[in-house]
């Protein structure tokens, strides 16, 4: 559904911090800090989950699913699989 990566890359693209984000979803801040620290896909119950993604959406915020196109028109950004980096 949605990953702590995403959320944080989500806050970043709408510039609020995780105190702003809490009260526009409705969950406290240590649910939101909880859930960015997540590794992999976001766990909670089903309402928080929507409550956050409804919160994200309504921002502007577009999530997209492994392979799954874009319908929006907007600026953004896609993480693709990663390539190693070189050695220094």
């Amino acid at each position: 559904m949605i990953t702590g990566a995403q959320m944080r890359a989500a806050r970043a693209l709408i510039a609020i911090d995780q105190r702003r984000l809490a009260e526009l979803s409705g969950l406290s801040l240590p649910t939101i800090q909880r859930m960015e620290a997540s590794d992999g896909v976001v766990r909670g119950n089903v309402d928080s989950l929507m409550k956050l993604v409804g919160a994200l959406e309504t921002a502007g915020i577009e999530l997209l699913g492994d392979n799954a196109p874009s319908t929006g028109g907007g600026r953004g950004v896609r993480l693709r699989m990663p390539t190693p980096l070189p050695d220094k």
